[in-house]
């Protein structure tokens, strides 16, 4: 679980800066765009903040509850 933990906090900080910087090749992947033509923009961007944010709040509390002891 720790290892859980640990990526779903590193895979959190990845989706914010995806969001945040929108690099074009990734940006244009065709689910990204699909997201794009369903949601608008501003909802993709909304919708990625919300996903990374559970990612990053579920990491985090998986690294409090698991973290391996001394």
């Amino acid at each position: 679980m720790f290892y859980l933990a640990i990526f779903l906090v590193v895979y959190g900080v990845f989706v914010f800066w995806i969001t945040l910087t929108k690099p074009e090749k990734i940006w244009n992947i065709g689910k990204i765009q699909a997201f794009v033509k369903i949601l608008g923009s501003v909802g993709t961007q909304i919708f990625f903040y919300i996903f990374g944010a559970a990612a990053l709040g579920f990491g985090i509390w998986l690294l409090i509850e698991h973290w391996p002891a001394a």
